[in-house]
């Protein structure tokens, strides 16, 4: 049994969690296998108070009622509750295996049947390849990911449900745009490597103010002088530059963000609040949804009014990330009625 694998345990055993009385945990800690490894995990508690939830089988096409706590890691792959993939080598840049991918799973609760996808897109490896393009190249290859996994979970192999994806989405800024702005009156200066005359860093300074340096941008550095920026009423003034998603406005949608960019924070313990100078911050967390989850949600908004959508530990450190959360109701009756009977779904769509 691997060190995670005991935490779970443990934590499921937890007085903490005693009023969830059924889970599952999916582990991919199968390093060894180039292929298929994503390091991905996904851990469903299910609270006492839900009755009849249901689980989708995707070998068998039908759904099974869920009881008990299952951890499941070595055996993944041979899993039917849920689909696993790494992105096709295609796609990662420069073809080298990397660790991206995503897991679905389908669930049934109060008869109301979604998909939920955790998943993992490409990051920026250089923030000066990043300043290069608007957009940047690797929102082109974040694009050409998230397209796939969205034809994935909607092609014709199983009945459609709603969907909601979440994870890190790795969206960033529009770069060249972030720093035009931040550094509208100041000058460039660049600096080349010695042998390859290969531009290795760019230093910003402000055209008077005895020249004080406003940014200085690095592969791995993104060192602006007034971090502030990126916390005043929640970076809202910066949502302007968070572009990626408008791609897919018409298969995915959004609740309004009321909260700072999730990346990249320090991971010192006593600076909760403190961005690393390494990457331009960015909302690289997200949980999107289909069309017909959002109107899921947003009945349950004009119903219940407990939408919230925000993020964990705002003075707190939770590593180089901040989770995000998505917390409503759903009423019975609200969604599409999902077919628990034993037999194969027929074809629908929604």
């Amino acid at each position: 049994m691997s060190h995670v694998d005991k935490f779970v345990k443990e934590l499921l055993s937890s007085d903490a969690m005693k009023e969830y009385n059924r889970a599952r945990v999916y582990l991919d800690e199968n390093y060894k296998s180039q292929e298929h490894f994503t390091a991905l995990g996904s851990f469903y508690f299910l609270h006492e108070s839900l009755k009849n939830i249901h689980q989708f089988d995707f070998k068998a096409k039908k759904y099974k009622k869920v009881t008990g706590k299952e951890i499941y890691s070595d055996t993944l792959e041979s899993t039917p509750m849920l689909e696993k993939e790494k992105f096709p080598q295609e796609y990662f840049p420069e073809c080298k295996w990397s660790r991206k991918g995503f897991i679905r799973t389908r669930w049934c609760i109060a008869d109301c049947a979604f998909d939920l996808v955790n998943i993992h897109l490409f990051h920026d490896a250089s923030n000066l390849v990043a300043w290069e393009t608007s957009p940047s190249v690797y929102s082109g290859i974040r694009h050409k990911a998230l397209g796939y996994v969205l034809d994935r979970i909607l092609d014709q192999r199983f009945e459609k449900a709603s969907y909601f994806v979440f994870g890190d989405f790795n969206f960033r800024l529009d770069s060249k745009s972030v720093v035009e702005t931040l550094c509208t009156k100041a000058t460039m200066q660049t600096i080349r490597a010695a042998d390859t005359n290969e531009v290795v860093k760019l230093i910003f300074r402000e055209s008077d103010n005895d020249r004080k340096v406003m940014l200085q941008l690095e592969k791995k550095l993104f060192d602006y002088f007034n971090q502030e920026v990126f916390q005043d009423n929640n970076g809202t003034a910066l949502l302007e530059f968070d572009k990626e998603l408008s791609v897919f406005k018409d298969r995915l949608y959004e609740l309004d963000i009321s909260f700072p960019p999730s990346y990249p924070y320090s991971e010192d313990s006593s600076q909760g609040r403190q961005y690393m100078n390494t990457r331009c911050p960015a909302w690289c967390d997200r949980i999107l949804m289909s069309p017909s989850a959002k109107e899921l949600i947003l009945r349950s908004e004009s119903e219940e009014k407990v939408v919230t959508y925000d993020h964990i530990g705002p003075n707190v450190c939770m590593g180089d990330h901040k989770p995000v959360f998505l917390a409503f109701r759903i009423a019975p009756g609200a969604g599409k009625r999902c077919q628990r009977r034993e037999r194969p779904l027929r074809e629908t769509t929604l």
